[in-house]
């Protein structure tokens, strides 16, 4: 039988994943970056001293890349605090994480150990095990290259063959075998290896020798990665530069809806056929064999002003909503949106005009949806709190039985409470920062619908964390 401290712990988790999912720490609409990493680094400390073992599964969850790396840095911070059995799980869960996070947050990361003076023997391995696991690591000398520095120096490694001279002594050599690590060299006095560089290494060295942006992106091009050539291809537009195109089909759900977004309405309504194309062959990539599954599914999606979202993330809310609703039209059945503002063309959504989610709500169950998706940042204003009475009404006078399946899902996370903001506790809520983790978000939001205690969760983390380390590529980290 469930005690009150299991409950406490199944809430406390789901509150932290919550957090995890949705804050990066930086300015959102209706609070500012210190507020965030207060509230953040609160969460992380409460949560790693009460619940070590869940906040080490957490890796294994679909937290963002801010948190994940907070969570690798707390563990490691905290050895001594750990029994021999948790710090081996936490050395695989961490290397495991490792593999999955940008290169330069590792980086950044060993640094930040490295300045704190953690040396241990499993930060070490640690270090020694993801270096070792890079495939190209001469890319990475280029690219990282104080970064890099910095690793080999903290783990006490000795960097292979001519890359040692390269990061210490690069002026030691006359020339370097490995052709990325000798156009470095000669791109500091030879225009022409500039473009055999990486476009980010490449940019500077365009500057430093004057060279013109349109003649730069028109010899850079073949070397631009994806996401490159989604971040420049308006710049390219502009400038007249052909052959810097990003093939919109393959690019990740979220992000593209995020560029989608970007572009003027104008621009928008001119590629009509090429942007809902593309965001329907990323979400029916994301749907992948759960497609048409989700029987009659309404959402409520929020375009009210707040999801502009901040400097730091732009119209960053709106991207998931749109993204969201693409994904639904992928995975249900049958499938109605409900935008806010009551527009019907999706592709032209925009941050406009208050939140009026409780007649939006009564008008989704109208429609009798075997599910009800609602995706805003939970800041019902007009009038404020008329969705939590429709939701509670709902719930406990004409659906008691949950026939519809009901799902918050919030995209921004609320420093002063901690948690996203939640619309009643009729309904579960779920932080979401990427659509593309929405299937796995809705599993995880009815445990927060009381429809499972903390045994029932911590189950569901064993199997998530069993399926994470089961794909490790680099064995047991001690």
């Amino acid at each position: 039988m469930e005690t009150a401290a299991d409950l406490v712990a199944a809430e406390d988790l789901l509150l932290f994943v919550n957090a995890a999912i949705t804050s990066t720490g930086q300015r959102e609409f209706h609070s500012d970056a210190a507020e965030q990493q207060a509230s953040l680094e609160f969460l992380h400390e409460y949560v790693r001293v009460n619940y070590r073992d869940l906040y080490a599964a957490a890796l294994a969850l679909d937290v963002n890349d801010h948190n994940a790396a907070l969570i690798a840095w707390n563990l490691l911070i905290s050895a001594g605090e750990a029994t021999p059995e948790q710090r081996r799980l936490e050395g695989r869960l961490i290397a495991r994480r490792l593999e999955l996070l940008p290169p330069q947050r590792v980086y950044r990361l060993f640094r930040r150990l490295r300045r704190a003076g953690v040396n241990n023997r499993r930060t070490r391995a640690i270090m020694r095990d993801w270096l070792n696991s890079r495939p190209d690591l001469a890319f990475h000398a280029v690219k990282y290259r104080g970064l890099l520095k910095e690793a080999f120096r903290h783990a006490h490694l000795k960097p292979p063959g001519e890359l040692g001279d390269f990061l210490f002594q690069w002026r030691r050599r006359r020339r370097y075998t490995t052709p990325v690590l000798d156009a470095w060299r000669r791109a500091h006095y030879e225009r022409e290896a500039i473009y055999r560089l990486p476009y980010t290494v490449a940019e500077g060295f365009a500057a430093h020798h004057r060279i013109p942006r349109k003649v730069f992106l028109e010899r850079i091009e073949p070397n631009l990665t994806r996401l490159e050539r989604l971040r420049l291809q308006e710049t390219a537009r502009e400038l007249k530069v052909d052959g810097v195109r990003a093939d919109l089909t393959r690019m990740p759900l979220t992000r593209l809806a995020g560029y989608v977004l970007s572009l003027p309405p104008s621009t928008r309504a001119e590629r009509r056929e090429e942007l809902t194309g593309a965001l329907r062959a990323a979400a029916r990539r994301t749907a992948g064999d759960q497609a048409g599954r989700w029987g009659r599914v309404v959402a409520v999606l929020d375009d009210s002003y707040s999801s502009s979202g901040s400097g730091h993330k732009r119209r960053r809310p709106l991207a998931v909503a749109l993204a969201c609703h693409f994904l639904l039209e992928a995975l249900a059945g049958e499938y109605t949106p409900l935008w806010l503002s009551g527009r019907r063309d999706a592709l032209l959504a925009r941050p406009y005009g208050a939140t009026p989610l409780g007649e939006c709500i009564l008008d989704a169950l109208e429609l009798a949806p075997e599910r009800l998706l609602i995706v805003s940042d939970g800041w019902d204003n007009a009038p404020p709190g008329l969705a939590a009475e429709v939701l509670r009404v709902w719930r406990s006078r004409l659906d008691p039985d949950g026939r519809c399946e009901v799902v918050h899902l919030n995209p921004v996370y609320d420093a002063e409470g901690y948690d996203v903001r939640r619309l009643s506790p009729a309904v579960p809520t779920a932080g979401v920062r990427n659509a593309e983790n929405m299937p796995a978000l809705v599993e995880l939001a009815r445990f927060a619908s009381g429809r499972g205690g903390l045994a029932e969760l911590r189950a569901h983390l064993d199997r998530r964390v069993a399926a994470f380390l089961g794909e490790t590529r680099l064995g047991e980290t001690c």
